[in-house]
C-alpha cells in the first residue's frame, strides 16, 4: 500500500467584505504535490466543508499548475474533498496545509482539523504549511496541552507582504503577529523570497514562491533514515 499524504484546502470562497474571490492558492498546491507523487506517496484532500474547494491563482502558464489541473485523478479529488469528520488520520504520514486568503476564515478554530494534525505529528508524522496556511497552526494543542507551534521555529505570509498587498484591513487577523502571541520562533525574509523553515517535523514555508521548497523539505523528512 501507498503511503499517504493528506493536504488540506480551503472552503472559504470570498475575501472578507470585498466580493473579491479567493480560495485555495493553486501552485500552492500543485508544487509540493508535483514532489510528493513523483516520489510515490498517494495524497488525499480534505477541506473544512469537503466537497468542491474554490480555487485562485489558477494561472496554467506554470507547467506544473497545467499538470495538476490536466491529471483527472487529483482534479476529481480536489472537486470532491473529504470532509474533515470522514478522516482517519492514522492512515496519514503527513500533512501539508496550503494557503490562499481564504484560509485565514475557515483554518484556525476548526477543530477537526487541529485533531488531525495532533494525531498525525504525536504518531510521527510531518506537520506543514506553506504561506497563510500556517493559520491552522495557531490553535492546535498537543495531549499535553501545549500548544504545537510553542517554542517552534516557524514562518508564514509576513505582515510586509499582507501590507503589499493592502489586504492587512481585509484579513482577519495579520498571521505573524498571532503566531508570535503563540510563543513560536518566527523567522522570515525579505518581500516574496523563499524561505522555509524545518523544526522537530513541523515544516513551514513564507510565501508562494515557497511552496516547491516546502514539497521538497516534507520529502526529505519523509525520506529520513
Amino acid at each position: 500500500m501507498k503511503k499517504k499524504i493528506l493536504f488540506v484546502v480551503t472552503s472559504h470562497d470570498r475575501l472578507g467584505n470585498t466580493n473579491n474571490p479567493t480560495g485555495y492558492y493553486l501552485s500552492e498546491v500543485s508544487h509540493p504535490w508535483s514532489v510528493l507523487i513523483s516520489a510515490g506517496y498517494e495524497i488525499d484532500f480534505v477541506s473544512p466543508k469537503g466537497g468542491k474547494a474554490p480555487a485562485e491563482a489558477v494561472d496554467l502558464t506554470d507547467e506544473i499548475n497545467k499538470a495538476f489541473w490536466e491529471n483527472s485523478v487529483y482534479r476529481f479529488k480536489i472537486e470532491h474533498t473529504l470532509n474533515p469528520k470522514e478522516v482517519n488520520p492514522v492512515e496519514y504520514i503527513a500533512v501539508f496545509y496550503a494557503g490562499g486568503h481564504g484560509v485565514m476564515w475557515d483554518y484556525p478554530n476548526n477543530q477537526d482539523l487541529g485533531r488531525i494534525a495532533q494525531t498525525i505529528y504525536e504518531n510521527g508524522g510531518v506537520v506543514s504549511a506553506v504561506c497563510h496556511a500556517p493559520a491552522a497552526l495557531l490553535n492546535v494543542k498537543l495531549s499535553n496541552g501545549e500548544l504545537l507551534i510553542k517554542g517552534r521555529k516557524i514562518n508564514s505570509f509576513t505582515n510586509e507582504e499582507e501590507k503589499f498587498l493592502n489586504t492587512d484591513s481585509i484579513v482577519p487577523f495579520m498571521l505573524e503577529t498571532e503566531l508570535k502571541k503563540r510563543g513560536c520562533l518566527f523567522e522570515k525574509s525579505g518581500l516574496w523570497e523563499s524561505h522555509i523553515t524545518i523544526d522537530h517535523r513541523i515544516i513551514t514555508g513564507q510565501n508562494p514562491q515557497s511552496a516547491l521548497g516546502v514539497g521538497k523539505a516534507i520529502l526529505q523528512e519523509l525520506t529520513k533514515s
